[in-house]
C-alpha cells in the first residue's frame, strides 16, 4: 500500500491558543508572526520542534508556538537547549533570548553553547533595554543612555552581539530587522538550513522604554542609506540609484566612497561580500560598522562548516558501545560498595 502523503502544514498549525501578551507596537509581534510563517516551509513535524527561552519579554515566545517548548530560568536557555539537542539530536531546537537575558546573566551560557557548535538556532532580540523589568539599561545600551538604573547616563561600553558571536566562534552569524518580514524569513530559513550554531540578532523596537532606537534602519524611507544589505558574492553598496555609495578597505580599515550612476563598484575597489572565509577577520571588520559614519550591515556575516557537538558526542557513544558493549544500568548501580539504609 502506498504511503499516505504528508499533510502540508500552514502558519495556523503553529499558532497556539494562548493570548499574546506584549505591549502594543512591540517588535516581538513581527518576529513571532514571521517565525510562524516560516515553520511550515522547513518540513519539520511540529512534534520535532522545540522552542527554549529564559526570562524577559522575548521569553514568552514558547507559549505562543504550537510546538514543544521550555520557559526556563534567567539566562539558562542555552544550557537547557544543549541537553535537549545532545539527547535528542533529531529535534529542531530554537533558543529565544533577549539582549539582557542572553548577554548579561546568560552571557557565559551563551558563549559555551556557541563555541561547542551545537546545531541550534539562537534568536537574540535586541532592543537595547530591559523591557520586562521596566526600562533599566542592558548590556547593549549605548553609552550615555538615561534610564531608571542610570539616571545620569550609562558609562558602560555596550556589548556588540555580532562581535560577541564571532569571538565565540559561531559558524553562522546574521542580523535582521523586526519590520522587514521578507528579509527576516530568508534569514530564518538560512539559519535552519545551517548545520551548527546559527546566531541571529534581530533588531527589535521597544515602544515603551526605548522607542525609535532603530528608526533609521526600520523606516523604509531611510533604510536604503542606513542599512548595508549583505549578499554573498555581491559588492558592499548601499544608497539609492542617484546617491549610491560603497565600502572599500584600505589596510584593513573600512571607508565609504561615492559611486557615480552606472559606475562599476568592483572596478572602484568596493569589497565583494564573502560569508565563507574560515578566518573571522573580515566579518569582524563588518561588525565594527556603525551609524552614522557607516551603514549598519544586515544579512549573513558568516556561514562556515564545522563538526557539530552532538554529532561528535554520538560518535563517542557509538565507539564506547562498540568496544565495551551496551552496558547494564542495574549491574552498574549494584556494582562496588553498596549500603542498605
Amino acid at each position: 500500500m502506498a504511503a499516505e502523503p504528508a499533510v502540508k502544514l500552514t502558519r495556523k498549525e503553529f499558532v497556539s491558543d494562548q493570548d499574546v501578551r506584549w505591549c502594543p507596537g512591540c517588535g516581538d509581534y513581527s518576529v513571532l508572526a514571521n517565525v510562524q510563517r516560516v515553520m511550515p516551509d522547513l518540513g519539520v513535524p511540529r512534534e520535532n520542534v522545540v522552542f527554549v527561552s529564559g526570562i524577559g519579554c522575548s521569553s514568552r515566545f514558547p507559549y505562543y508556538m504550537n510546538t514543544y517548548g521550555f520557559h526556563t530560568i534567567h539566562g539558562r536557555a542555552p544550557a537547557f537547549a544543549t541537553g535537549i539537542k545532545a539527547s535528542r539530536p533529531e529535534l529542531s531546537v530554537w533558543i529565544v533570548t533577549g539582549d539582557g537575558d542572553g548577554l548579561s546573566i546568560g552571557g557565559n551560557h551563551l558563549l559555551h553553547s556557541i563555541r561547542r557548535n551545537i546545531d541550534t538556532q539562537i534568536l537574540l532580540f535586541n532592543n537595547q533595554i530591559y523591557g520586562l523589568t521596566k526600562g533599566q539599561y542592558s548590556p547593549t545600551s549605548e553609552v550615555g543612555i538615561k534610564t531608571k538604573s542610570t539616571p545620569q547616563g550609562s558609562i558602560d561600553h555596550p556589548v556588540d552581539p555580532i562581535a560577541f558571536a564571532l569571538g565565540c566562534g559561531a559558524t553562522f552569524i546574521a542580523r535582521t530587522i523586526d519590520v522587514d518580514a521578507k528579509h527576516m524569513q530568508v534569514i530564518l530559513k538560512r539559519a535552519h538550513e545551517h548545520k551548527g550554531t546559527a546566531f541571529v540578532e534581530i533588531l527589535q523596537n521597544c515602544p515603551v522604554f526605548n522607542d525609535g532606537i532603530w528608526d533609521d534602519v526600520q523606516d523604509r524611507k531611510s533604510r536604503a542609506q542606513a542599512a548595508l544589505v549583505l549578499e554573498h558574492g555581491k559588492p558592499l553598496v548601499f544608497g539609492t540609484l542617484d546617491d549610491q555609495k560603497g565600502i572599500v578597505f584600505k589596510d584593513g580599515i573600512p571607508s565609504v566612497i561615492d559611486l557615480a550612476e552606472g559606475e562599476d563598484p568592483i572596478e572602484r575597489g568596493v569589497v565583494v561580500h564573502d560569508e565563507r572565509p574560515q578566518a573571522s577577520s573580515y566579518a569582524g571588520v563588518l561588525a565594527t560598522l556603525r551609524r552614522p559614519e557607516f551603514p549598519l550591515p544586515v544579512g549573513v556575516f558568516r556561514a562556515v562548516e564545522k563538526p557539530t557537538y552532538e554529532a561528535m558526542l554520538q560518535d563517542q557513544v557509538d565507539s564506547a558501545v562498540s568496544q565495551l558493549g551496551a552496558g547494564d544500568l542495574r549491574k552498574l548501580l549494584h556494582s562496588g560498595d553498596t549500603w542498605q539504609i
